[in-house]
Formats: C-alpha cells, sequence, structure tokens
C-alpha cells in the first residue's frame, strides 16, 4: 500500500461489523454505535499536525474529548497515542471529574507519555486558582499545556484582573497558554478577543453549518490573524439521529466516494488550515479508529462533495441550533436559557448522549427547567434566523429531562 494513502476500501473497513449498509438502511451513523471494529489497515504513520496559533506548538489535527468516564476507557489512550492523537481535551466538570481522573490514572502509570501529550482542560466554577489546582490534582500533573474559560457567550469576563490572574498562572508555570471554549455568540467571541492580544486559544463549534457564513468567515480570519490558535468541536453535528432524507442522500453520496458522512464532516472542517485541531469525542475504538482514517486519509473532498454538505445544511437547517442566543434570548421579556437547552437536545439527538444531555439540562437552575414550558416564545421565534420552533423544542426539553 502506499504509505502516504489510505485506500477508499480500507476506509470502509474501519466500519468492521458495523457495515456500511446497515448504516445507510438505518440512518444510523457510525457516530452513534458501540459495534466492534476491526483495527484499519492502514500503514503505520502519525496523525499530521499544525501549529498552534503563534505559539508554533505542532498539535495532532485530530484531538481527542474526554467528556466521558475515561476512567473506564485506559486502553483508548495507548491507541490513541499509537496513532499520534497528542492533543487531549477534558474538563473539571466531565462526568463529575471522572474524565480528569481517568486522565490522571493514565498519566500516573505512563509519565513519560506526559511530554508527548498536549493537555487542554477548561475552569467550570468555584474560582480560578482553586479549579485549576484542583484539576492539576486530578490529572497528576504539574502544569497544563492550554487552560480554557468554558462556555463563554460574550468576552466581559475576559478583563484586566483575568488577565493578571494568566499571567501570574504561566510565570508559576502552572499553564502554558489561555484561552475559552464557546458554543454561543461565537462570531462575537472571535472578533472581540481577537482585539485583546492575550488570548492564545479558542475552541469554538465549527462545522460544515456554521462555516459557511460570511460573519463565521470574518471572524475566523479576525483570529487567526491576531495569532490564536483555534479548536473546532461539535464538527460531526447534525439534526435528529441520521433518520431524516436528507441524512440518508448525505450518506449515500459519500459511501460511494468510500467514507462515511461522519468523516466526510471532519475532512470538511479540515480543508479550512485556520483550524489547528479538531476536539472529537471518541469514547470507544470504533469511533477512534474512524476519525483516525479519516485524518490519515489523502482523499481530498470534491466540489460536488462540497455542494452536498451545503445541499444537506440547507435542507436540515430548521432543525439545528446555531449557538446564535444573542438574537433569541435578548427577544425575549424573561431569561429563558434556550441556548442551553438546545445544547441539552443536541447531545440527545445528534449524538445520543441521553447522559451528558441530562447532565447540561441538570445544570440549569431548577425555577428555570420547571418554568420552560410556560414561557412565550414568540419573539423569540421571530428573531431565529434558522426558524427553529423554540416554544415546541422547549416543551419537549422539559418533558425528556423531566
Amino acid at each position: 500500500m502506499n504509505e502516504n494513502h489510505v485506500s477508499r476500501r480500507n476506509f470502509v473497513k474501519t466500519l468492521g461489523a458495523v457495515g456500511v449498509g446497515s448504516l445507510i438502511g438505518t440512518g444510523q451513523t457510525l457516530a452513534q454505535t458501540n459495534a466492534p471494529t476491526e483495527a484499519p489497515i492502514m500503514a503505520a504513520k502519525k496523525i499530521p499536525a499544525r501549529p498552534f496559533g503563534r505559539t508554533g506548538v505542532p498539535v495532532s489535527m485530530l484531538g481527542l474529548a474526554g467528556d466521558f468516564d475515561t476512567e473506564s476507557n485506559q486502553f483508548l489512550f495507548k491507541e490513541a497515542l499509537d496513532w499520534g492523537v497528542t492533543y487531549w481535551d477534558t474538563s473539571g466538570g466531565a462526568n463529575g471529574g471522572r474524565s480528569e481522573t481517568g486522565i490522571g490514572m493514565y498519566l500516573e502509570k505512563n509519565p513519560a507519555v506526559r511530554r508527548e501529550v498536549f493537555l487542554a482542560t477548561k475552569y467550570d466554577g468555584g474560582g480560578m486558582t482553586p479549579g485549576l489546582e484542583q484539576s492539576l490534582a486530578r490529572l497528576k500533573t504539574d502544569y497544563v499545556d492550554l487552560y480554557f474559560l468554558h462556555g463563554l457567550k460574550d468576552t466581559t469576563l475576559l478583563n484586566d484582573e483575568l488577565k493578571r490572574w494568566v499571567e501570574k498562572a504561566k510565570a508559576d508555570k502552572k499553564i502554558r497558554f489561555f484561552g475559552f471554549s464557546t458554543h454561543a455568540n461565537m462570531e462575537n467571541c472571535l472578533q472581540e478577543a481577537a482585539k485583546l492580544g492575550w488570548i492564545d486559544g479558542i475552541m469554538l463549534t465549527y462545522n460544515c453549518r456554521v462555516m459557511q457564513t460570511d460573519a463565521m468567515k470574518s471572524a475566523m480570519d479576525a483570529a487567526t490573524k491576531a495569532g490564536i490558535g483555534l479548536t473546532a468541536m461539535k464538527s460531526q453535528s447534525g439534526g435528529p439521529l441520521g433518520t431524516t432524507e436528507a441524512d440518508l442522500k448525505l450518506g449515500g453520496h459519500f459511501v460511494q466516494r468510500g467514507f462515511t458522512q461522519q468523516q466526510a464532516k471532519l475532512k470538511a472542517v479540515w480543508d479550512n488550515p485556520q483550524i489547528a485541531t479538531i476536539c472529537s469525542q471518541m469514547p470507544n475504538l470504533t469511533i477512534l479508529q474512524s476519525n483516525i482514517a479519516a485524518a490519515l486519509d489523502k482523499t481530498s473532498l470534491t466540489a460536488a462533495d462540497h455542494a452536498a454538505l451545503r445541499e444537506y445544511a440547507a435542507a436540515t437547517r430548521p432543525g439545528y441550533c446555531a449557538g446564535c442566543t444573542r438574537l433569541c434570548e435578548a427577544a425575549l421579556d424573561h431569561q429563558a436559557p434556550v441556548g442551553k437547552v438546545m445544547r441539552a437536545l443536541m447531545y440527545h439527538r445528534s449524538y445520543g448522549d441521553q447522559e451528558l444531555a441530562r447532565r447540561v439540562f441538570g445544570q440549569l437552575p431548577e425555577t428555570a427547567r420547571r418554568g420552560l414550558a410556560g414561557f412565550d416564545y414568540a419573539a423569540a421565534e421571530r428573531a431565529c434566523p434558522h426558524g427553529l420552533p423554540i416554544a415546541q423544542l422547549m416543551r419537549e426539553a422539559g418533558e425528556l429531562f423531566a
């Protein structure tokens, strides 16, 4: 086999026992199954690396997200490292801290690999210094490579006081770099962060849907010009669990090309060199191996492939929340956490991860959870550029996660 190319036939082999036919027949995507798989038949090589913004530090273009119980998935770390997946991301609040603890278990048993891993985690509350110290204790390390504020909707928290904290944490060698993650109002967050001069990295929702807008393209350009390293998340996010006509059509198109629509969505994001890495939740070997195959394959998406993704995005637009909560939430005369509820629904419907969905929904104040169905969302629906039936979705979430 040519060592620089993973054949499309071997792309499909990464599905192993799952089978392309079964996925197309049911509308199920690879990312929604835990079925066993044979190892991908690929040349022994590593995931390519890209520089992380102005830091210049090379990071694997495929990153391992740890928003699951990594205490029970220790073999995944070895498998990821064997293929060069060295960007590992987690959070202080992920799975009640078990994600950080699981990574710490692996690093404690294998201390030499700490030098190989670009380790990122996120602050989830309780004070910046105590939060960082708790993460370091769980991760069994003296420092993290990248420390994020989690889930920013705007940049008001990025003030001089925080800047001084970051400078001290760097001077104390507790963190190497600092940034934030954002699921909502991402374009504004990127534009404002680009003006600050001290943000090293941003993790943002970035996929075949949100990448199409002029506002996102402009924001990405601003962040890149400022030297900010960009990590993409939610890159395979879609609507319902692959059961729509649009999903089946897209899946059929890419099977003919030799890979799944989930792999194609990753490749569409990697086509943008501004993205340093895609951080993907890969809680089992099936998903890990499929994503590795996508990263190693040199087959480029064609103009027709990109057109198919744009057509899919347009066809399923009414079922996808793009996170522009500054529009819907600001239009309401009451406080309703539309964006966070939509995130919970996304995890439930698009990822099939009921536990994570309930955890995100459970973070809302009890009064907000109980009052969802009683609010008037007419103004929010008028403000939504995607025409989402927000009132219906809020009611569904209240019933689903009750």
